[in-house]
């Protein structure tokens, strides 16, 4: 579109070397930090899930083309929390399951920066770094 004004999106890796470059260096949770807490990943399907309670019997519904296009991620962290993510295609002609998966996985990882996030803000109001708002 002429005219449009383009956004462009920037990476976590990005966004830490421009926190980098200006200098700033009080206590930040960092993209290397939020890696260093994922012990393990898992990927299914919703048609994986499915299967797999009819596997073990349960009454599911029957699978369909809808189900196979929702990926889903599960982070486990390691201190044993988890968190999920997931990336649901639109159109079937678009699936790439390798795609799929790396969409849920960024989904999943947003949720650890809410999460560490806290943490460190925990940690610096306990040690009285911080002043209140």
């Amino acid at each position: 579109m002429r005219g449009a004004i383009r956004k462009k999106i920037m990476t976590d890796q990005a966004i830490e070397q421009e926190i980098q470059a200006k200098g700033l260096t009080a206590p930040r949770v960092t993209p290397d930090r939020i890696q260093a807490t994922i012990a393990k990943e898992a990927y299914f399907t919703a048609s994986d899930g499915i299967m797999g309670a009819f596997a073990a019997g349960e009454k599911v519904p029957t699978v369909t083309t809808e189900h196979t296009l929702l990926t889903f991620c599960v982070l486990t962290l390691k201190n044993g929390f988890t968190v999920t993510g997931e990336s649901a295609c639109a159109s079937p002609e678009n699936f790439d399951a390798e795609i799929g998966r790396k969409i849920a996985r960024q989904n999943a990882e947003q949720k650890i920066w809410a999460l560490e996030g806290y943490l460190l803000k925990q940690k610096l109001s306990d040690l009285g770094a911080t002043k209140s708002i």
